[in-house]
């Protein structure tokens, strides 16, 4: 095959990525089955606002932000316009020993955000690579204190923060903390707060203290030796969006002050607007030790990574020793574009009032979404600003896949996690739009368990 003659339809890219590209978290021979078992393989042209184009005009609602990364639409004009002018003036230099204003930029407004409690911002490239900052920038801190001992982590059941070596050790999602076991060093895992383990008489706070009760018993039990524990605040997304009250990150907060125990809040996913405030733990009126964020703060264009800590733990490092300094690295670190693709981000966050717009748009996909919310086969819909969510009944290992084509053959690209169907959508749907996911998602929930 020629590649400097690509085919210009769906078939022949197919073909072509199916023979030369290993798609992530995907079992591959799923792309080449037929019937059921298949998983469709989308070659997509090029995208506009909230939709992707395939190569023969077919298009379909981004209902997922593309693995929850768009928050402003595909080819955003404003971010272009911030990357085509970054491209003129400079693309990359290294952040060791060099520094740039876009990366000087954002960590200054990052720290704002914080209202200056969190700051140092560290950069690197991907969400895991964020998670294994954090933990290892907790480690070191003790250890530059003499608390050596202090080596352990501390996680969420249901946690998901990453699928390199160090996430993994916190993460507790079997799929994918089972299979590279014997390479990770497995965390202590506490209760999740899941707001759906509440009784008939029980309130999702209640559960959020009786899971805080947990954490406290392992904190007093343990703490000489935990550095940290690490949360995905509000919601839990790989673990089938666990979304939970913001009283456990209150309690979670004083907890780990009493006790000395870093607390990192996972970001990654639920930063950057998702949960109607731009940080998740706001809504707990807390801030933590360290913050990681990724996926939307470049817009959903380039991959970019940061960790925010607090002053104490940045002086912590601060020292004539190198061994005392933190020992991280990414060739792409700080990356002028990523940056600058990011304080476009903020400037549309600033310009567009758009969290007040998004807690209005919430409410109307929370309209939109009442005939899926009433049917039969669903269980606990629930909904935490621009992230909803809801379980199906349905003892069925094909059925996330025949949603997944159900949808694709309604114009709407939601990718199901296990049987919990979710939808993530970028921040710029208009009332057409929020109808269309609405009656795509139930007309391939009927479709998918018929």
């Amino acid at each position: 095959m020629n590649p400097e003659a690509p085919p210009l339809d769906n078939v022949g890219w197919l073909a072509r990525s199916l023979a030369a590209v290993w798609h992530p978290c995907t079992q591959m021979r799923h792309h080449a089955a037929k019937g059921e078992d298949a998983l469709p393989l989308i070659p997509i042209c090029r995208g506009e606002g909230a939709w992707l184009y395939d190569f023969e005009g077919n298009r379909y609602l981004d209902g997922i932000s593309s693995w929850w990364v768009n928050l402003f639409g595909h080819a955003n004009p404003r971010i272009n316009a911030a990357l085509k002018s970054q491209l003129e003036t400079l693309e990359h230099v290294m952040l060791a020993g060099f520094t740039h204003p876009p990366a000087v930029e954002l960590a200054e407004r990052l720290r704002a955000l914080t209202d200056g409690v969190l700051g140092h911002a560290f950069y690197a490239s991907d969400g895991a690579s964020a998670t294994e900052i954090a933990l290892k920038m907790s480690f070191h801190y003790w250890k530059n204190r003499g608390k050596t001992q202090k080596n352990r982590f501390l996680c969420l059941s249901g946690g998901y923060h990453g699928e390199t070596a160090g996430a993994l050790g916190v993460t507790d999602v079997a799929l994918f903390r089972e299979a590279y076991a014997p390479l990770t060093r497995a965390a202590a895992i506490v209760p999740c707060p899941d707001a759906r383990l509440a009784s008939a008489n029980e309130t999702a706070a209640d559960v959020a203290r009786r899971a805080a009760q947990s954490l406290e018993a392992r904190l007093a039990a343990e703490s000489g030796s935990i550095a940290a524990f690490i949360l995905e605040p509000l919601v839990q997304g790989a673990a089938g969006m666990v979304m939970y009250d913001p009283e456990y990150l209150r309690l979670a907060r004083a907890l780990c002050n009493r006790y000395q125990v870093h607390l990192i809040c996972d970001e990654i996913a639920v930063g950057c607007g998702r949960t109607g405030t731009f940080f998740a733990h706001e809504q707990a009126d807390i801030r933590p030790d360290l913050l990681c964020l990724s996926k939307g703060i470049s817009g959903g264009y380039l991959p970019l990574s940061i960790v925010l800590c607090r002053d104490e733990i940045f002086q912590g490092f601060y020292d004539e020793a190198i061994v005392r300094g933190f020992l991280h690295s990414h060739s792409y670190t700080g990356n002028p574009l990523a940056c600058r693709a990011a304080l476009a981000t903020l400037d549309i966050f600033a310009q567009d009032d758009v969290l007040n717009a998004n807690r209005d748009r919430a409410h109307k996909l929370h309209a939109a979404f009442a005939p899926v919310f009433r049917h039969e086969k669903v269980r606990h819909p629930r909904q935490r600003g621009m992230i909803l969510a809801f379980d199906v009944i349905r003892d069925d290992p094909a059925f996330p896949r025949r949603f997944y084509r159900a949808a694709l053959e309604n114009a709407l690209l939601a990718r199901p996690l296990g049987n919990t169907i979710y939808l993530m959508p970028p921040y710029i749907l208009d009332d057409a739009e929020i109808a269309h996911l609405g009656n795509a998602v139930y007309k391939a929930l009927t479709a998918a368990i018929t």
